[in-house]
């Protein structure tokens, strides 16, 4: 697909059609990666921050070890 590089504020811009845009999963307002390898522009996206049942997913659900420690007795002002 051929697209043409135009003049944008300040900068330079493409449009990425929709179609193309859905693919890729990416998004209105993303922000995304670019960089410059063997004089191709690679466009990816950035990482994605993910919720922590989304990460404990990827561990069968578990979170982690969910047994107490004993710190000891208390040495201070600490209220337990």
């Amino acid at each position: 697909m051929q697209v043409q590089i135009v003049k944008w504020g300040n900068g330079q811009g493409i449009r990425i059609p929709k179609t193309m845009m859905k693919e890729a999963g990416m998004n209105l307002n993303e922000v995304l990666d670019i960089s410059l390898i063997e004089n191709k522009i690679i466009i990816s996206k950035t990482f994605q921050p993910q919720s922590l049942e989304q990460r404990a997913a990827k561990f069968g659900g578990k979170l982690g070890p969910y047994h107490e420690y004993d710190w000891g007795e208390s040495v201070g002002k600490e209220i337990w």
